[in-house]
């Protein structure tokens, strides 16, 4: 049964405040923090939780905030990092050059040792695609 457009409320569900969705965010981070790097365990909460933040994201569970009508003028110079960092990061793995021009991901892994670093770059990561789940 249809109803009037002046009887529908668009009401956000409670889950889905900033006092719900950040304390969420943070005991996953936390979680994912504590698993040792590149290990079976760390993979497949890795897949899990990006898998459900998709299906959370493609079941329109979510309102969806509004997207941006164009790109400012300057947003495409953001775009310039992003090209030289991926060339980069590619082309010392595909040649496998080691010490002498590591990967960005190469160099933070000392940084990525410590659990609560971990946690952040967790918590960074998710953020953003909760963000990208919004859209």
């Amino acid at each position: 049964m249809d109803h009037p457009r002046e009887l529908t409320v668009d009401a956000r569900a409670s889950w889905d405040r900033p006092v719900v969705s950040v304390p969420v965010l943070i005991c996953l981070s936390l979680v994912g923090g504590q698993l040792p790097s590149f290990s079976a365990q760390a993979n497949l909460y890795s897949f899990g939780t990006g898998g459900v933040l998709i299906w959370i994201g493609l079941s329109n569970r979510v309102p969806r905030r509004p997207a941006p009508r164009r790109l400012a003028p300057g947003a495409l110079w953001w775009l310039l990092p992003a090209i030289v960092f991926g060339i980069f990061e590619g082309t010392t793995f595909v040649l496998s050059v080691g010490d002498d021009f590591p990967t960005f991901s190469r160099l933070a892994d000392p940084l990525l040792e410590d659990h609560v670093v971990r946690s952040a770059a967790w918590f960074a990561w998710l953020a953003a695609f909760w963000g990208m789940v919004r859209r």
